[in-house]
Order: structure tokens, then C-alpha cells, then sequence
């Protein structure tokens, strides 16, 4: 039925560690015919079966779907978004009225390589990363459906920055199924804007949830400054902690706006909170030493290895910046969300940051993205957002 890939001798090995790439390098030879996103069996130079997996172009030539030589059917879908739930029911993260907001599939983490689901609400955002996930959207979209029983009535469809250019998909975002204007989604308690069409990632970084709330037992009396933004999330935590006053900084003015309404959401006219639209580093040069907290969450500075060496100058060089004008006993949130920056590579560059600055800095916490982002054990390379927080003498 599935076409065939077969590895060369010895390439077998990672897919019986359980690994769930086959890089193209290993590939000896494909049966004729094969296109992107088609679904495959994958044997050894022997000629067992070792996967069933997702065909593409690319240095990661297949994403494996299972070890087990089963159909993938609608039967599977449902299947895999099943146990994606369940682990989010055992964690309490879903079916939580003070919190419908959660990521429901992470990619390789849930064994569903290059797919990501996040929950806002009644509305869950699909993201497809590789063009088999594409391919499959409408299935996934019905069984999803299906599987959340009436947790969720609409599915949005955003995946036209997130798949391959060459691939020439057409691809659009958009409902597959139900439709609302209503994007208004509960963190614990706080509400937000999502911008699923044009906002970044599904429209929200739900993967700062956890950190978000230490935040917020740190805020009381202080001034805080959250350096890019993005939809303001530190920002109205620090608020609800008892901020003195928040400074939200972002080079977007579309991110501005979301903060400045997020903010309105949860505050309305409260005059602790200002936003500015600006370069990050500029701003920093020119603000004074006034703030007792420092978000640092950039964006990635990294996203293929080879830009590696660039990334760890900019962390280092953003958080010296940081060091230079927090306030003696103040506190730093800074985060690295690069996976090709290890917490190796991050810590050392925030040790070089902090002995440049020439200040005494203490590790309070070792951040992490949350359970709802599990990182699959045979997959380490899943485990792409670190953060420290630093006391700062």
C-alpha cells in the first residue's frame, strides 16, 4: 500500500533508539514515484521494517508517524490526539475553567512529528511544519473534532509561514472547520487577544504560562520592564502582582497594540502600564538604571546551527545590556527559545554577559517550557526553551 524507503547499512540504528527523523544522508535508495508528504514505509538494508513516516524533501527526509507497521488511518489520528489529551487531563491543564489555553499537540513530543495544536478556548489553532501534516490537515481537523467532545467548536487552520517554500503548497490560513470572531482566551485567570491570522506562532506564546506566574510572585513593589513584548503576557502578570509600574518595549507597533489592549482587558485605565514601540537595544542605551525586573524573551536568534555563533553573541551582548541597568538587588527573567542553543551555550553566555557587566549575578531558577510542551525522551532535540533567573547585586 505505503511506498518504500530503504536505508543503507547500518542507518538503522537511531529508528531502533526510537528516533523520530531519518536523515536524507541515510537513505540508500527509494522506490520511484515518491513525493513530498507521502506517506512511507521506511526499511533497513536487510530488508525489515523498522517506520511508518511522513516523505520529504529535505535534510530530514522522513518524520516517523509509528514503529509499528499499522495503517495510518483516521483510526490513528484519533489515536494519537486521544493520548494527547489524556496527558493534558493528567497534568490538569485541560478542563480547567480558569485556564482554557493550552497546547494540546507538540510536534514530537506527542509523537505526531510536525504538528502543533494549540487550545484558546472554544477555537483550536493547527499548525502544520511538514507538508505530510498538510496533506493530512482535513482528517486531523475531523478527528480532532471528534476527540475533544465538544471542548472545542472551530478549528483555524496556520501554517503559510510555517511549511517549506519550495514546496509551493498554495497553502492559506483560514477555518477548516466552524468559525468565530471571539478571540478572546483565560491564563489563569487573565484574558487575552489572540491574533491566530497574523499574530506569531498560533498567535500567543503559551509556552511562557508557567514562568509567567513565578513572575508574578516577584512583581509586588517593582518596577518592571518587559523587554520584547510581544502581546504583553509578563506585563499584565507583573500588574496582577502588584507591579509599581510596567514598561512593555517592542520594535513591532501590531505588538504594541495587542499589549495595550491585553493590558486594557485586565486593567482597564490603569495608568501603571506604558508601551513603547522600539528597538530593543536602542531603548535599553538610552533608559536609565530605574528598573528592580527585567524580562529578557527575545525571539530566536538562532534557528539552524550554523547561526549559532551569531546567537550566542546576541545573548550575551542583550543580557549584559540587562546587567548594566537593573538596579542592585534586582532580578532578571532572561530566556533563550533557540533549539539549536543548548542550556550549555545559554548559561555560558549569560556568564560572559554578567562579567562583562562586572556585577555579581546568582541563579534563582532554572526555567524550562511546560508540561504541556513535553519533550519526547528518544528526541531530545525537542527541548528548545530554557531560562534563568538572576539575582543581581
Amino acid at each position: 500500500m505505503y511506498k518504500h524507503i530503504y536505508l543503507k547499512r547500518g542507518k538503522e540504528e537511531s529508528i531502533q533508539r526510537y528516533h523520530p527523523w531519518v536523515f536524507s544522508g541515510a537513505i540508500h535508495h527509494t522506490d520511484k514515484g515518491i513525493e513530498d508528504g507521502d506517506i512511507v514505509q521506511i526499511i533497513s538494508f536487510e530488508g525489515d521494517y523498522l517506520a511508518t513516516g511522513h516523505y520529504q524533501i529535505g535534510s530530514i527526509s522522513v518524520r516517523i508517524l509509528s514503529f509499528n507497521d499499522i495503517e495510518i488511518n483516521e483510526q490513528f489520528w484519533k489515536n494519537r490526539l486521544a493520548s494527547a489529551l489524556n496527558t493534558r487531563i493528567a497534568i490538569g491543564i485541560a478542563d480547567n475553567k480558569k485556564n482554557n489555553t493550552f497546547r494540546l499537540v507538540h510536534g514530537e513530543g506527542d509523537n505526531l512529528p510536525g504538528l502543533v495544536i494549540d487550545i484558546y478556548g472554544p477555537t483550536a489553532v493547527m499548525q502544520a511544519h511538514s507538508v505530510g501534516m498538510h496533506m493530512s490537515r482535513e482528517i486531523i481537523a475531523k478527528s480532532l473534532i471528534d476527540v475533544m467532545d465538544g471542548r472545542i467548536s472551530n478549528v483555524f487552520y496556520k501554517s503559510e509561514t510555517t511549511l517549506p517554500y519550495k514546496a509551493e503548497l498554495g497553502q492559506e490560513n483560514g477555518f477548516i472547520y466552524g468559525n468565530s470572531e471571539d478571540n478572546i482566551a483565560i491564563e489563569n485567570g487573565l484574558m487575552f487577544h489572540v491574533d491566530w491570522l497574523k499574530g506569531q506562532k498560533t498567535g500567543f506564546f503559551v509556552d511562557q504560562r508557567d514562568n509567567r506566574s513565578l513572575l508574578e510572585t516577584y512583581a509586588k513593589g517593582k518596577k518592571v520592564l518587559n523587554m520584547f513584548c510581544y502581546t504583553g503576557g509578563f506585563s499584565f502578570y507583573a500588574m496582577r502582582g502588584g507591579a509599581e509600574l510596567v514598561h512593555s518595549v517592542d520594535s513591532s507597533a501590531k505588538a504594541i497594540e495587542l499589549t495595550k489592549k491585553n493590558v486594557e482587558l485586565n486593567f482597564p485605565g490603569d495608568k501603571r502600564h506604558k508601551a513603547f514601540c522600539e528597538d530593543a537595544f536602542k531603548y535599553l542605551d538610552e533608559s536609565g538604571s530605574n528598573y528592580d525586573l527585567i524580562v529578557l524573551d527575545p525571539p530566536a536568534f538562532a534557528k539552524h546551527r550554523n547561526a549559532l555563533r551569531n546567537a550566542l553573541k546576541g545573548y550575551c551582548r542583550l543580557n549584559a545590556k540587562g546587567f548594566e541597568k537593573i538596579k542592585p538587588g534586582g532580578i532578571i527573567f532572561t530566556f533563550s527559545c533557540s533549539q539549536v542553543v543548548s542550556k550549555d551555550n545559554f548559561r555560558n553566555a549569560v556568564f560572559t554577559a554578567a562579567t562583562l557587566a562586572g556585577r555579581k549575578v546568582r541563579i534563582l531558577h532554572q526555567l524550562h517550557q511546560p508540561a504541556d510542551h513535553p519533550i519526547n525522551i528518544y528526541h531530545p532535540e525537542g527541548e528548545y526553551l530554557k531560562g534563568l533567573v538572576l539575582y543581581v547585586e
